[in-house]
């Protein structure tokens, strides 16, 4: 499954400031990652606001990506959700031909057990052929994917590996022990990914590298090679702007900075809001110092 090592992006959905999304910047920022040398596309997840996208739009979305990526990049797609049959729904709805896997949250809400967590995500890879990752991330879906749980998980064929977003690193060595050397542990914290990678991991999903592709890629690339010093001088470099990101919520802080940077406007659905005055201005002079040019 080397289409989803190295550097994935979790790819924002720009939107105009009438709230309709803006296929534009949509395009323009699709050739800035493709340039900027990552390796694959994250569709239709957290950070491109999947949750207050319709039904046709995210069909919308999904085509423009897969018709407009001059690199012909691998496409990860998001589909996840809290009702186990609404997923396998929304595969049958999917042109799954202009995917080449997808990734698929921890149900979120419910507070299932790991006994349910298992279940939920067997009965999604028997529903598909596609490679599944999963996506363990606590802090949105309140509930922990544990370590035994996506060991166990790995055994079946086409669930090829985790977004671990955690933040739990020994849960992530855990992993990366039990399970076969094919099974993939990706980084879901952009500031974790070196460390993650010094444990085993083959790369990260990024929201930071919708903006930088190229320091990003730098990075993952240098850590991959073993390469650690290089690989934490550029991890140390993004660690006051990677929090920033995150003061106001994803996709909030890394909208800003592409707006910053003439990529997107700043606007997000609600119930997010735009990037407070404040906020914007500390983005501002993290990239300044990043000599990014505005």
């Amino acid at each position: 499954m080397t289409a989803f090592t190295g550097v994935g992006v979790a790819l924002v959905t720009p939107f105009k400031t009438d709230f309709s999304v803006d296929y534009d910047h949509l395009e323009k920022i699709i050739h800035h990652i493709s340039e900027g040398g990552v390796d694959y596309i994250v569709a239709n997840g957290t950070t491109g606001e999947a949750s207050t996208l319709t039904n046709q739009e995210k069909k919308d979305v999904l085509s423009f990506i897969a018709t407009h990526n001059p690199k012909k990049l691998p496409i990860l797609y998001g589909i996840g959700a809290n009702n186990t049959q609404h997923v396998l729904d929304c595969i049958d709805e999917t042109n799954t031909s202009q995917i080449d896997g997808i990734l698929s949250v921890c149900p979120y809400y419910n507070k299932p057990t790991q006994e349910g967590i298992y279940q939920h995500f067997k009965h999604i890879a028997a529903h598909t052929d596609l490679p599944l990752m999963l996506y363990s991330v606590q802090g949105r879906s309140v509930v922990n994917i544990s370590a035994e749980t996506t060991i166990r998980l790995s055994e079946i064929p086409n669930i090829i590996g985790t977004k671990e977003a955690s933040g739990d690193l020994v849960q992530a060595m855990k992993i990366q022990k039990y399970t076969d050397d094919d099974f993939l542990l990706i980084s879901g914290d952009d500031i974790l990914t070196v460390p993650m990678i010094t444990a085993g991991a083959q790369g990260v999903i990024s929201v930071l590298a919708n903006a930088i592709p190229s320091k990003f890629t730098q990075m993952v690339k240098a850590a991959l090679k073993a390469d650690f010093d290089s690989a934490s001088k550029h991890l140390l470099d993004l660690v006051d702007l990677n929090e920033l990101m995150y003061e106001e919520n994803n996709p909030v802080g890394v909208k800003q900075l592409l707006h910053q940077l003439g990529l997107c406007n700043k606007t997000v659905r609600l119930p997010l809001v735009e990037a407070t005055e404040e906020s914007a201005k500390k983005i501002k002079l993290e990239v300044d110092k990043l000599a990014v040019s505005l």
